[in-house]
């Protein structure tokens, strides 16, 4: 039986953006499940706690998790929640770990405040610590700049559009990749659900593009 992936919506976003990237990951041999959540109403805290009982309901076997943007997060809370909630890897992709300046932006201005919803409270806004799990985690992060953050400003060096590079790393992370991509393109792109995949193998990203 294949390995399941549950896959993990951004901000603003429903399970259905990720679609192409599950029907991609469903032809390297795994079974990919969306998760769906309140990315505005709830907190990080509670929307992880929902993705932990969905994993609790997948079949016997490994269970892989991949998060886009605020998704990633979602996971990493779960994580940092129940560490060995999952016997699988998990892949970030585009996801600002360290905080998002945009996010920063958009919720200290009252009337944009609503945009980032509660997830600014935490993670989203001002991002968490190192990577201390015991799963293999991988990152993904896009760098052809075409976004929203661009029209809040603030970016500074290689990013997606709204994520930068930099927001993305995460001390003990088992592997990174670049690719050139936007923020929504990493939902999409070819090239990512290639190294997704092999990530969730072999554990590295390495020959993937």
């Amino acid at each position: 039986m294949a390995d399941s992936v549950i896959l993990v919506h951004g901000l603003w976003m429903t399970s259905l953006v990720m679609w192409p990237l599950a029907q991609r990951l469903k032809h390297c041999a795994l079974q990919p499940k969306l998760f769906n959540y309140h990315s505005l109403r709830k907190t990080i805290h509670a929307n992880a706690q929902a993705l932990a009982q969905t994993v609790r309901q997948q079949p016997p076997g490994p269970v892989h998790l991949v998060g886009h943007s605020l998704g990633g997060l979602v996971i990493l809370q779960a994580l940092q929640d129940e560490p060995a909630l999952i016997d699988g890897r998990v892949v970030l992709l585009g996801s600002p770990v360290n905080g998002s300046v945009v996010a920063r932006r958009l919720y200290r201005r009252e009337l944009s405040r609503w945009l980032v919803g509660r997830g600014a409270e935490d993670r989203l806004a001002w991002g968490g610590g190192d990577w201390r799990g015991q799963q293999q985690l991988g990152i993904i992060a896009g760098t052809r700049p075409v976004g929203v953050g661009h029209a809040l400003g603030g970016l500074t060096g290689p990013n997606d559009g709204t994520v930068t590079v930099a927001e993305t790393r995460l001390a003990g992370c088992t592997d990174t990749l670049h690719i050139h991509t936007t923020h929504t393109g990493l939902m999409v792109s070819h090239a990512v659900a290639r190294a997704t995949c092999r990530f969730l193998h072999d554990g590295r990203f390495s020959g993937s593009t």
